[in-house]
Formats: C-alpha cells, sequence, structure tokens
C-alpha cells in the first residue's frame, strides 16, 4: 500500500475526511470533513487569510455568491472556452479526457475509442419557479470572477489604491470527466484566490514578488519543503507572458497566472459599466490555490511511520488539536480531578482534547495518528509540585514543566 492510500484510509479511520453521500453509495468526486478534517481545514484557511490580510497593509477580502448572473460566465470565455475532449471505451464505457490517453485503445480494457466530442465542464442550474420561464445559468466554474464583478464595489468603498488586492476562498465546481484520486481532481472544491491589481508597467516586478512569496508561504507549511517546485507552462493564453504552477511532487497545488485586464476588460465590454481605476484598466496577477489540494498533499507530506507508530508530522499551526490532556490512570479521581482542570484551563487558549481511553501508551499513539504536537500527562507527581509531563510528538521526548509556565510555552511555539 502506496502512502496516498494510507492516507485515504486514515481519513476515513480517524474522522479527516469521508465519501460524500456515503450510505447512498456515494457521489463520485464529493467529499465531506469530518470532526478533525474540519479543524485542520479551518486552521489552514485562516493561517491563509490572516496572512493576505493582516500581514499585508493593501489586500482586502470579500465572499461572493456562488451563483451568479449567466452573462458572467461568457464574458469569461468559459460558456465557449471551458470544454475538455471527451471519449468514451466501446466496450467498458469508461470515459476519459482525449487529451489523458494515447492511442486509439481504452487504457482500462483495451476496447475501442470513440473519436473525442467536446463537452463543457461548468455546472449549470436553474433560477425561478415556473418551468417555462426558469433561467439557465451556472454554479461558478472558478471562484475569482466574482472579484472581479466587485471590483467597482470595492474600490468605491475603500481607500485602495494600485497596487493593492482582493481576496477570497470559496466554492466552485466542474463537471469533472476524470474527477478521482481522492481530493485532488472533485466536482465540488474550494479555491483560494488573490487578484492582484497593478499598473503594467509594474506587473514584471509584482508577478515575481508573488511567485516566490507564495512558494515561501507553502515552504513554512510542509514537513518537506523539497517536495516543493515550479513548473513553467509553455502553452500560454494570448493575454498571458508567463504561467507557473507551484507542485507537489509534480501535481500543480496553485497556479500563479498573468492575467493582464482581461478580465476586466470583458466585463466592461458585456456589462456596459465603466471598470477603470485611477485613469486605467488595471492588469492582474492572479494567486489561485486549492483548498483541497493542499490539506491532501500536507496530509501526505507529513504522514510518517515509525515502526508500529503512525505520526502526522503536520505543522502546529494546521494540526486539528494543538495539545491533548491525560490523566496518568483515569481511575484515580486525584489525577482526574487536576488533568480536568489543567484542560479546562487550557482549552479556550488552544483547541486542546481530552482523553482517559486505554493506557497512556496507547492514547499517545492515538495523538500521533491524528497530528496532536503535544501531549500533557497528569501523574502523581503533578499532585505534589503542580508539574506535567510534555511530550512531543515527533520525538516522542518528554520534558517536565511547571503548569504556570504552559500558557507562554504553547504561545511561543506556536507563533
Amino acid at each position: 500500500m502506496d502512502v496516498m492510500e494510507k492516507v485515504v484510509a486514515l481519513c476515513k479511520r480517524r474522522g479527516f475526511v469521508f465519501p460524500g453521500s456515503e450510505i447512498y453509495g456515494g457521489v463520485g468526486g464529493i467529499y465531506d470533513y469530518g470532526p478533525l478534517g474540519v479543524e485542520m481545514k479551518n486552521n489552514l484557511k485562516s493561517l491563509w487569510w490572516r496572512w493576505m490580510t493582516v500581514e499585508h497593509d493593501n489586500i482586502v477580502g470579500i465572499d461572493g455568491a456562488i451563483i451568479t448572473h449567466p452573462k458572467v460566465w461568457e464574458a469569461s470565455g468559459h460558456v465557449k472556452g471551458f470544454v475538455d475532449p471527451l471519449t468514451e471505451c466501446k466496450k467498458c464505457h469508461h470515459r476519459f479526457k482525449a487529451d489523458d490517453v494515447t492511442g486509439q485503445l481504452c487504457p482500462d480494457c483495451g476496447g475501442e475509442l470513440t473519436e473525442p466530442k467536446n463537452f463543457n465542464t461548468l455546472v449549470p442550474t436553474e433560477l425561478g419557479i415556473i418551468e417555462d420561464e426558469k433561467v439557465k445559468t451556472y454554479l461558478r466554474g472558478e471562484a475569482c470572477q466574482t472579484i472581479y464583478l466587485n471590483f467597482k464595489n470595492v474600490v468605491n468603498s475603500t481607500r485602495v489604491k494600485l497596487p493593492f488586492g482582493i481576496v477570497q476562498i470559496g466554492k466552485a465546481f466542474r463537471n469533472e470527466v476524470t474527477y478521482g484520486n481522492f481530493l485532488f481532481r472533485l466536482r465540488e472544491f474550494e479555491q483560494w484566490d488573490l487578484q492582484w491589481f497593478t499598473k503594467p508597467e509594474e506587473m514584471d516586478k509584482w508577478y515575481d514578488y508573488w511567485k516566490q512569496a507564495r512558494m515561501d508561504w507553502y515552504s513554512g507549511l510542509f514537513t518537506h519543503p523539497d517536495n516543493l517546485s515550479f513548473h513553467q507552462h509553455e502553452k500560454l493564453a494570448f493575454y498571458a507572458k508567463k504561467a507557473f504552477d507551484i507542485q507537489y511532487r509534480g501535481q500543480e497545488m496553485e497556479g500563479i497566472h498573468w492575467r493582464q485586464d482581461w478580465d476586466l476588460s470583458r466585463h466592461s465590454q458585456f456589462s456596459g459599466q465603466d471598470l477603470t481605476f485611477e485613469g486605467l484598466i488595471p492588469w492582474i496577477v492572479e494567486t489561485s490555490g486549492g483548498v483541497d489540494r493542499t490539506f491532501l498533499f500536507l496530509l501526505a507530506d507529513a504522514y510518517t511511520e515509525d515502526g508500529d507508530r503512525i505520526i502526522l508530522k503536520l505543522s502546529p499551526r494546521i494540526a486539528p488539536y494543538k495539545i491533548a490532556v491525560f490523566p496518568l490512570l483515569a481511575n484515580k479521581p486525584d489525577l482526574v480531578i487536576k488533568a480536568k482542570g489543567l484542560y479546562e484551563h487550557l482549552k479556550p487558549l488552544f483547541k486542546t482534547v481530552w482523553d482517559d481511553r486505554g493506557n497512556i501508551g496507547k492514547r499517545y499513539y492515538s495523538q500521533d495518528e491524528i497530528g496532536t504536537p503535544w501531549c500533557l500527562t497528569v501523574d502523581f507527581q503533578s499532585l505534589e509540585d503542580n508539574t506535567v509531563t510534555v511530550r512531543d510528538r515527533n520525538t516522542a521526548g518528554q520534558i517536565r514543566m511547571p503548569i504556570s509556565e504552559l500558557d507562554s510555552y504553547f504561545t511561543e511555539k506556536l507563533k
């Protein structure tokens, strides 16, 4: 079993990710996040949002709607251009993107393939209550379009000046033919996008800046940052001068795109609205990443086996729980009361979990498997001198520390 298969099994077993609608047999390419998964995903998104909007003075955020006016997707080029060539096996009827298949035979059964036909990957929907009067529109195929739609609202309601950014984290939807590889290719997924608006003459400078800044941000989260690399695109859109992906072991995680003034110009043309600002239509550097893909790659990168011990060596900043608190023995009331008091104290400060099941060794292994960085054990010495053992997830090493010093210790560790 390879690492990815082990990660998929761990996600289901420990409550990170579940198949969507599993009790009805599931829906391909759609997953639900469980109790641990939603904590980790929220930690990840909070870090991104804080880095963008707090650590940068000139970036503001929005939260756009999933359903937009249908003309949005005509203006963006998705209605005509958001297509993939589809081929089907005449024998087993499996379908493939034609670009992913070499030769004329089915990679699954060896049968003959049909001629490719184009299909649009936008997910259609309808608005209205009367059957013959419903308006056809789409679930958004990418999250960034609502940033362009709100460009004028943002500049009119804030004090931004060029260069500046608008960010968003949001859902997008695609009718993928070859969905799969767990969270890598989904029909419903989340993106985090920065649209950086600048003057044309400063485009090169800011493109290079954001390309490196995004790589540095990811490198600070991954257990093995040497697994990250840039991939330069050779085929470019007509308005693009360059395009790079940030990859994890050769798989795309985030794109750094040179969008020029394409999007704002198109929406200005289709809507009839003047989207100039400071005397021009700004050019755009886009950084667009997959939240679900990042989540998956972080788990895979952190997955470690040490004998019979499974360890998720996640960055403490994104781990679902930061601290686990144990009484050494669950059948000793004095230890339980002391440990419960410590747990109640730490819980509002750090994401903390209580565990008194089984023996202490099994509890350590259980917390290692879900990535909890530190385990605190209240033992008989704790009753005498008000100290506890602090166990490190990665090394299994322990130190003894006064309870009074724990707040400052973990605050420093989690900076």
